[in-house]
């Protein structure tokens, strides 16, 4: 399994106008190959910004590359931007790729 990472500083005031860019946008996700989970996490706040990160689990490492190569995924985010044309972020997304090397699940509800 691999889990792929973004996380973003978007400035104080622009929360609002990030979650609603993931909000309404086209993912795409659901029809790759290979893909398992995305959540769009929130943060703590800093003086100056509030961290999210979206977060997406995949079969492997070869599915999640897959998505970066495809159609799907250029469709996606090029429409990932806001409206207002200001930048909603301080500096640019980082992103972090993970090897899942152990997992636990809770075992169903009784």
């Amino acid at each position: 399994m691999f889990i792929a990472m973004n996380r973003f500083q978007v400035k104080k005031g622009a929360e609002t106008a990030f979650e609603t860019v993931w909000a309404t946008r086209e993912s795409y996700l659901g029809s790759m190959p290979g893909f398992i989970e995305f959540h769009l996490l929130k943060g703590p706040e800093a003086e100056d910004h509030t961290l999210y990160s979206s977060h997406t689990t995949w079969v492997d490492k070869a599915a999640f590359e897959g998505w970066t190569r495809s159609d799907q995924f250029r469709r996606a985010h090029a429409r990932a931007d806001n409206q207002t044309g200001e930048s909603l972020y301080l500096g640019h997304p980082k992103f972090e790729g993970f090897e899942v090397i152990q997992s636990e699940r809770k075992a169903a509800a009784a």
